[in-house]
């Protein structure tokens, strides 16, 4: 089994498979990415050491492991702040909502998981949204949408609110991309916009909201705990195939938790 690192990407962070962590990095201008054999050498070379001193790490294709060709560049490209542990741990809110979804593999087998955080303990944890057709992307989303919604509880009941994504797709999506999409008629220049209706209602909902809320992005599996419960639970609606999203019923055990497969 390799790890393969994303230090720029559509997302980054460790992956355990070639084929998201391809996702993430083929035909994104100036990708840098590489596969180490364990874990620890990942987590090591993720966390601040640079990529020319990992002498462990594998190439993924071709002779030039660490960069992808590249293309032009938007000049309208927006990126978002990737928040480390101790910066979460630093943020003072009331509640934190972290959020995750799944895909096995992807299209496929798709669920959503969240983590909520009041004055930094864990109270709740909540699964499901399964979709037998669904995707990552889609999966992300939905997660995020309901954190959202809990968000809107949570304020109008005078508390502080922050939800961390480890999906810059689905923040960017609805807090950056979405608001020119509005304007042009939710239209893009380039094709498509994948799950629109969806988006749609995640920005609107994210308006009436946007200044009493922070959306920001945290990497996955670095260890973040609020993460990693997100995680665990997504594979749990997986697992599961809980359609409904679902209050965690379990005991609130969370190296327990944390124990179970990981996404």
């Amino acid at each position: 089994m390799k790890f393969y690192v994303v230090w720029k990407g559509r997302e980054t962070g460790i992956f355990t498979d070639w084929n998201t962590c391809r996702r993430h990095v083929d035909k994104f201008a100036g990708a840098k990415y590489k596969s180490f054999k364990t874990r620890a050498e990942a987590e090591a070379a993720y966390s601040g050491k640079s990529v020319a001193s990992t002498a462990q790490g594998s190439p993924l294709a071709g002779d030039k492991p660490e960069t992808v060709p590249k293309t032009k560049k938007k000049s309208s490209a927006q990126t978002v702040k990737t928040y480390t542990a101790k910066e979460i741990a630093a943020i003072e809110v009331n509640t934190k909502i972290f959020t995750d979804g799944g895909c096995e593999p992807n299209p496929g087998k798709a669920g959503s998981g969240i983590a909520v955080y009041h004055h930094e303990v864990v109270t709740e944890l909540w699964y499901g949204l399964y979709n037998p057709a669904g995707t990552n992307n889609t999966a992300e989303l939905n997660a995020l949408y309901q954190a959202l919604i809990m968000a809107v509880d949570n304020i109008a009941q005078g508390k502080s609110v922050a939800i961390f994504c480890d999906s810059k797709y689905s923040i960017q999506s609805v807090i950056q991309w979405a608001i020119g999409w509005e304007k042009n008629g939710w239209k893009k220049k380039t094709g498509e916009i994948k799950n629109l209706a969806l988006i749609q209602e995640m920005f609107a909902l994210h308006q009436t909201i946007k200044n009493e809320v922070q959306v920001l992005h945290v990497n996955g599996h670095v260890g973040v705990e609020g993460n990693e419960l997100a995680d665990r639970m997504s594979i749990m609606a997986i697992e599961s195939r809980e359609v409904d999203f679902s209050l965690y019923r379990g005991e609130m055990g969370v190296k327990e938790i944390l124990a179970m497969r990981a996404g």
